[in-house]
């Protein structure tokens, strides 16, 4: 079984504190980090809690004997590492987990993934570190994660990319992200049911509205339990879905980047703008259409020298 690198787990303040105590008995050197209350470390771990949370990120080497020896017996005070199946079994049960990549990104396509696995396969993602691909800041992590998520037997992956032109079409046709978003959604999963005919469950980030993805589901997709949650991205399937469309996601700004000679930026931060603007003076502006999703704000902004960087959606 590959050695755990990377853990995450949630604070209370109280824990965040006592925490910082144990860190500075044990010897760790500290350092300061963006966002984060303070992060220390040692030669095999590294230790970041963030302030939005609070949250722990441990990594390295060492990550499982700092997890189980002191995270756990010291701080939380119970053993949650390798005890997943007894607390979340219904993680280990056959189902989909589906995610997007690019939903709030202005260049670059929306891709949206779908991920099968039972209980073997559960447990191999869990062992290759597959987590919220928004937890992995390397797109070469990203990558290298998503090739071991598709070597893995037994599991079934189906990614969907819906390009700009073709976003920018099915965004009209639709009226708004929402309903796209769940067209997709409903896509992936009646595509993978075709090869997993006998999946009981799906299950999704939670969609404002709900009855907008069930709606979407077509025949094989009816027949199943359909779950819309909050935080999906904790259920294996879910966070392996993520990676692969984050993959997908990345390697289309990549490869547009390389084509044009500029790097297309991630968001819609002001670099962003800046990116389109240059490229509309050099191409013109029909070359959005191409590259960007056309409903956000910063169209309008590019094409008028606004300053706000807020969207539309």
């Amino acid at each position: 079984m590959p050695t755990l690198t990377s853990h995450t787990q949630a604070l209370t303040a109280t824990q965040a504190e006592k925490l910082r105590a144990l860190l500075k008995e044990r010897g760790f050197e500290f350092m300061t980090k963006p966002y984060c209350l303070y992060a220390a470390s040692k030669p095999k771990v590294n230790v970041l809690v963030y302030e939005k949370g609070p949250k722990v990120v441990v990594q390295g080497k060492e990550t499982e004997d700092f997890v189980t020896n002191l995270l756990e017996p010291e701080v939380l005070g119970e053993a949650k590492l390798g005890y997943e199946e007894v607390h979340h079994p219904e993680m280990f049960q056959s189902h989909i987990g589906v995610d997007e990549s690019g939903k709030g990104d202005f260049f670059g396509p929306l891709v949206i993934a779908g991920v099968f696995v039972d209980g073997d396969v559960a447990r191999r993602l869990r062992d290759i570190g597959a987590v919220d691909s928004k937890r992995i800041s390397s797109d070469e992590r990203i990558a290298k994660i998503a090739a071991d998520i598709r070597a893995i037997p037994g599991l079934a992956w189906e990614v969907i990319s819906i390009h700009p032109e073709r976003y920018n079409e099915l965004y009209e046709k639709f009226g708004n992200l929402n309903r796209l978003l769940a067209w997709g959604h409903a896509k992936v999963i009646e595509n993978l049911l075709e090869r997993v005919p006998d999946c009981p469950r799906a299950i999704s980030d939670q969609f404002a509205n709900p009855k907008i993805l069930e709606s979407a589901l077509q025949k094989r997709g009816r027949t199943i339990e359909l779950v819309q949650r909050t935080k999906a991205e904790s259920d294996p399937a879910v966070a392996a879905a993520s990676i692969l469309a984050r993959e997908a996601f990345v390697g289309w700004l990549k490869s547009q980047s390389r084509h044009f000679g500029t790097e297309l930026p991630k968001g819609v931060s002001q670099s962003v703008k800046q990116t389109a603007a240059s490229l509309v003076n050099k191409h013109g502006k029909g070359l959005l259409q191409s590259l960007t999703k056309a409903h956000f704000r910063t169209t309008t902004e590019v094409s008028s020298g606004s300053d706000s960087d807020h969207l539309n959606e």
